[in-house]
């Protein structure tokens, strides 16, 4: 069993909903990129998405591109994002870690050596943006016999045809885009989500996270209530660029952000089985 299809069985025997934060590795600064994956899990998180700097990131909203733009400025690559995670699992064994990215730099660098390696530092997950499961026949296999599990994402005008198709394709988790947009957008609706989230879980045994549009511990605790992870990327990736000029203090900065989310999520679950 992998550590994400561990963690969520974990978590529906505690009755929790897992937070998963996003940040772009090397951003705002290389060196606490590790030290800010620490923190975050001492400040709830129950696995890391870990973006991969790309120079045109099509899927996400502004706050992620200058994110990317930053690292590239600082030379992070693919290579060093790997690197990054290897440091994280001297410490940690533990907590799941995901990488999100596009497929440029991996085509690069190779799938097989990508994947050997992304299997040897520790890399539990692979969300590949612009490598949607109809022309992932290649390519899933490798991922499959490494037991890297990847993550596709379903959004709001995913048709039932292609939701089966994601939900055979895919493992550890389906990653469900909660609005219209790149990362970063507003416009949350609570109760669509709900509905929508109903309807995926007539085609799928998966469990089913949310992102996009979640800015706040208000909206964490709301896709608590009715999803089984919750994704943090636009507003903590902003709140540690307005702190760049702090390094020293950047992981702490991450802790305590998240531990505000972590206790309205868990609150909101609390409620739920009174």
């Amino acid at each position: 069993m992998s550590r994400i299809a561990a963690l969520f069985d974990g978590l529906k025997a505690d009755h929790r909903v897992a937070l998963v934060p996003f940040i772009t590795a090397g951003d705002p600064d290389p060196e606490a990129t590790v030290p800010i994956m620490h923190a975050l899990v001492e400040g709830g998180a129950d696995m890391i998405e870990l973006g991969v700097p790309f120079s045109d990131p099509m899927a996400d909203g502004p706050v992620i591109q200058r994110a990317s733009e930053r690292a590239l400025k600082h030379g992070v690559s693919l290579s060093q994002v790997l690197n990054m995670v290897e440091r994280f699992r001297q410490d940690d064994t533990a907590t799941p870690v995901i990488l999100m990215g596009y497929l440029n730099p991996v085509e690069i660098m190779g799938y097989q050596k990508f994947i050997d390696r992304a299997t040897t530092v520790g890399v539990d997950g692979c969300l590949i943006v612009d490598l949607p499961p109809e022309e992932d026949t290649d390519v899933l296999p490798l991922f499959r016999a490494r037991g890297i599990d990847q993550i596709f994402l379903i959004s709001p005008t995913t048709t039932d045809t292609r939701l089966d198709m994601i939900s055979s394709a895919g493992s550890g988790f389906l990653y469900y885009v909660s609005l219209k947009g790149v990362t970063g957008s507003s416009r949350l609706n609570v109760d669509e989500v709900r509905q929508k989230l109903e309807h995926i879980r007539t085609r799928t045994d998966l469990p089913v996270g949310v992102g996009f549009g979640i800015k706040d511990a208000e909206t964490a605790a709301a896709m608590a209530a009715i999803s089984d992870a919750v994704v943090i990327g636009s507003s903590l990736v902003e709140y540690l660029s307005q702190r760049a000029g702090e390094a020293d203090k950047l992981p702490a900065h991450a802790r305590e952000f998240l531990v505000t989310m972590r206790q309205a999520m868990d609150a909101v679950r609390t409620e739920s089985k009174l």
